[in-house]
């Protein structure tokens, strides 16, 4: 049975996925000012498999995380455990709200990647949409203003690398359940990152461990309510929703570690609210069959 078609219920679990993210990063700050980012994605996958046993159990056990796209799986996840450790590297190199802004170049490739591979329609609306995003990305960021730092090349590279990944999740959804998604998500990462991760390896301290229980909650659940937005509608309709976490990091970043918001970060976020308001606002409903 198809899932049903709904802007509302998509934006639901996009806003769940938003205050995860955002969680997510700050923790990740805080964690990596003592452990190694391999080591921190590993604990975050490790434990974030016990997180989510809960839902295997309710969707069927491990009988039902069977799947017949087990490549697919590994490629995806390969390309998302690259750029979540470059997006966990920078992290400590950039502002938050600049390393969001960033990596909003992602929802271009993601529009791209999905009209050329999974046959999506880019209608004037959502064009318009992508294109106000990625202006008021840019206004934030000023390229060219200032010189370039290595965490902003990180980030853009983390940008593309999650484009495929997030192209690869919307097929994947047409076969495979979100609860199935994030557990090969958490199982192949944590094969992917062991060897790497046990060679940095340190006991990390009462006083990170609660960051990193925050990371795998966050880390994992981010991404279950992102697959269930993205079953809800289509890859070009949940991507720019997800623009909203350029202004609400760059609030998170002023409340917590001071740093600026100034004329640009406010004018760019105006035009990223406006077109995710275009995009909900004319996007017609499926027709009924």
């Amino acid at each position: 049975m198809e899932p049903q078609q709904s802007n509302i219920r998509a934006a639901l679990w996009m806003a769940g996925s938003l205050v995860a993210i955002i969680l997510m990063a700050v923790s990740g700050r805080e964690a990596s000012r003592e452990l190694n980012v391999f080591q921190i994605m590993e604990m975050r996958s490790l434990i974030g498999l016990v997180m989510l046993y809960p839902l295997v159990r309710a969707a069927g056990g491990l009988r039902a995380m069977q799947t017949s796209r087990m490549w697919l799986h590994i490629a995806r996840n390969t390309a998302h455990y690259t750029g979540q450790f470059a997006w966990l590297q920078a992290l400590s190199l950039i502002p938050l709200a600049q390393l969001i802004a960033i990596e909003f170049t992602t929802p271009a490739w993601t529009a791209l990647l999905a009209v050329a591979f999974l046959g999506e329609r880019l209608t004037l609306w959502r064009a318009l949409t992508v294109l106000l995003g990625i202006i008021g990305v840019v206004i934030i960021v000023r390229p060219g203003m200032a010189s370039i730092e290595t965490g902003q090349l990180i980030v853009l590279g983390a940008a593309l690398t999650f484009g495929i990944s997030f192209t690869m999740v919307k097929s994947l959804t047409r076969t495979d359940s979100a609860v199935r998604i994030i557990f090969w998500m958490l199982v192949i990462q944590s094969a992917i990152g062991f060897l790497p991760a046990a060679w940095f390896w340190r006991w990390p301290s009462l006083e990170v461990m609660p960051w990193i229980i925050i990371i795998a909650f966050t880390g994992t659940f981010s991404h279950y309510c992102m697959a269930r937005a993205l079953n809800h509608a289509d890859a070009t309709v949940v991507v720019p929703m997800d623009f909203l976490r350029v202004p609400l990091t760059a609030v998170v970043g002023w409340l917590l570690y001071a740093e600026q918001i100034d004329i640009y970060t406010a004018a760019g976020a105006a035009l990223i609210l406006c077109g995710n308001a275009l995009n909900l606002k004319n996007r017609k409903p499926p027709a009924k069959p």
